[in-house]
Order: structure tokens, then sequence, then C-alpha cells
């Protein structure tokens, strides 16, 4: 290896270690919902044994000890920040990532989870202090895994953003942008590029996640592009090599905060989803709820119901506070003529 070879992989190196040490201290802060002390001596004594059976080459004893030391005496100051533990699915630098940031700006800690279901459960077992999950697209549509999930959780929405989507063709940095024929992203990224993508000759590849993706190519072989945020770029070292690729440039995904607890203070908005039974004139009679009373529906949406096979779940969103009596008459309107009805919470409307 000649000295910029070597440089080069020392780069990455570095890079990789950062990311390691990143999700160590994430691992580290998930532990304080189960402690009651940050320090433990006994578990301390032990992961530092651990490091220094597991060192090989030039690493010396006393240099492991002393890096573990610090790693963990950074984590207990960490834990004792009493950071709040924010869920989203996929990986840092996802669309999800910067909607927490957005809702939980100050003293978050913001923690990557592989599914939804992942969010939601760590949510309701006490794991996290809250979730954020994308609800809707407005070129793609709804978010089918997570509606799906908003039908029977107990877990009650205590805020939105709104998330412009931005969408940005990478690649690992030196890579000539004409040897590039795939593209990786998450299938709705995909749908919503697919313009530029055909106009490219470009290959489209689903991936589980558009940060996944982009974290994914720094170690491929051959030429590949990802389909990801503008954060990413920065986050996994990668070089954009075209910005605003999306179809269309409105293109926002909303995304919702869940809690175990509902929101402390009023909201001016609420959701719930309903079924009804397969009878002429059901939905109608619930819609009409809203309609006598002058209510304003924000959002509606229906997604078959999976429980109930030709039947469908209908999500509403609506303005006003739960804290209305007229309101809460109209939720148990609602609950009474439906088959099933979750009220799903009261928050604070998205304002731009």
């Amino acid at each position: 290896m000649r000295l910029e070879q070597i440089r080069a992989a020392i780069n990455k190196s570095d890079r990789d270690l950062i990311s390691l040490l990143a999700k160590r201290m994430e691992l580290a802060i998930r532990t304080r919902p189960f402690k009651k002390d940050t320090l433990d001596t006994g578990r301390e004594e032990a992961v530092i044994k651990n490091a220094k059976n597991a060192r090989f080459g030039v690493l010396t004893e006393d240099f492991v000890e002393e890096i573990i030391k610090g790693i963990m005496s950074e984590s207990r100051k960490l834990q004792d920040k009493n950071l709040t533990l924010v869920a989203f699915q996929g990986e840092h630098g996802a669309y999800s990532e910067i909607a927490c940031r957005q809702l939980v700006k100050d003293n978050g800690a913001y923690i990557p989870n592989e599914k939804f279901r992942d969010v939601f459960e760590g949510v309701e077992m006490g794991a996290f202090d809250v979730g954020i999950v994308p609800v809707e697209n407005s070129l793609e549509g709804a978010v089918t895994q997570v509606n799906n999930l908003l039908v029977k959780t107990k877990l009650k929405v205590i805020g939105e953003t709104v998330v412009r989507i931005d969408h940005c063709l990478m690649a690992k940095k030196g890579t000539d942008p004409k040897e590039i024929k795939i593209v990786y992203s998450h299938p709705q990224a995909l749908g919503q590029c697919a313009e530029f993508i055909n106009k490219n000759n470009l290959e489209a590849r689903p991936y589980y996640d558009t940060a996944g993706a982009a974290k994914m190519i720094i170690d491929k072989n051959r030429p590949a592009g990802a389909i990801a945020s503008p954060l990413c770029a920065d986050f996994y070292g990668l070089e954009i090599i075209q910005e605003h690729i999306e179809d269309d440039n409105s293109n926002q995904t909303r995304f919702l905060m869940l809690s175990k607890e509902p929101l402390k203070e009023e909201g001016n908005k609420c959701s719930l989803v309903f079924s009804t039974t397969d009878e002429a004139g059901q939905l109608l009679k619930v819609l009409s709820i809203f309609a006598d009373n002058k209510i304003n529906l924000t959002r509606i949406a229906s997604m078959p119901n999976r429980e109930d096979h030709g039947n469908y779940n209908f999500f509403l969103d609506f303005e006003g506070s739960d804290r209305d009596p007229a309101i809460v008459k109209i939720i148990e309107d609602v609950k009474a003529n439906s088959q099933s009805m979750n009220f799903l919470g009261c928050y604070k409307a998205y304002k731009q």
C-alpha cells in the first residue's frame, strides 16, 4: 500500500471507530431505564477484563484499560443527563431522525431501530420515552406498516411534524458519476425519484432504509449510488452527486410522536381509527357525526382490515381538543356507531 492508500484506510478506520463508539454510547444510554445508579463497579471491572481479553496486535493492556475507562466515564455522564430517549426506524441520517430533531430539539438522544414494530414495542415497555414514526407521504400516501400498528396500539399521539423530503444521489468520494449503474434506497424513495432514475437509466434496488442504503454502499466494491437525505452524506462521508432529484419538489412526509401517556397540555388536533360493520350507510353515519357538528376533518384514509377481510379501517384527523365536552361527545358517538375504535390522542397541530 502506498502512503495515500494507508491514509485513506486510516480515515475509514477512524470513521468506523467513531460510528461504533456512538453506537456503544447509545446502548449505554438505553440501560438507564433499567438501572437505579449509573455506577456499577462490578460491571465495569468485567467490561475492562473482557476488553483486555479481546485485544490483539500492538494494543497493550494499559492502553485498552485507559480507553475503556474513558468510554465508561463518558457513558455515565450521558446517563446522568437524563436525556429523552427518542426511538425511530432506520439508520442515523434517515428522514425519521430529522423528524426527531424537529420534535425533540433539546436534550434528546435519537436511537435507531430496525423495524417500526421495534419502535412501538420499545415505547410500550418503557425502553424509550417517545417514538417518532412516518404516517403519510404527500406523493406515496400512507405508510402501511405504521398505520397497521396504529390500529391497536395503546400508545398516544402527542405531537406531529412535517419533513421536507430532499432526496440526493450520493456515492463514495471519488466515484465517477458515469460509472454508477445501480442505485439503492427505500422503496418509497425510489418511487419518489422514479423519473430521475428512468431518465438516467439506473437500476433501482430496494433497501430497508434510505440511510441504511447510504451506509451500505461505503463497502461496495463496484460503483453504486444511494438515494438519501443530505444528512447521510455528512454522517457516512459520501459525496453528493446531485441534489433535489425527487419528482415533485412539494414532496413531504408527516410524522407522529408516540408516548405511553397522553399530552399533558391541551391540544388542538385529534386522531382516531375505526372500523364499521359491512352494511350500507354505516361509514356515512360515522362521518355525518363530524359534519353535523361542523368539525373539520383534516385527514381521511382507509386501509384493509387484516382481521376482517373485505372490511376496512378508517383513519381520521380532525380539529378540536379532547378537553372540549363537545369533542368528547363526538368521540363517544363515533365509538357507539363503530365496530371498533381506537382514539389515538390529542396534540398540537404542526405549524410551519
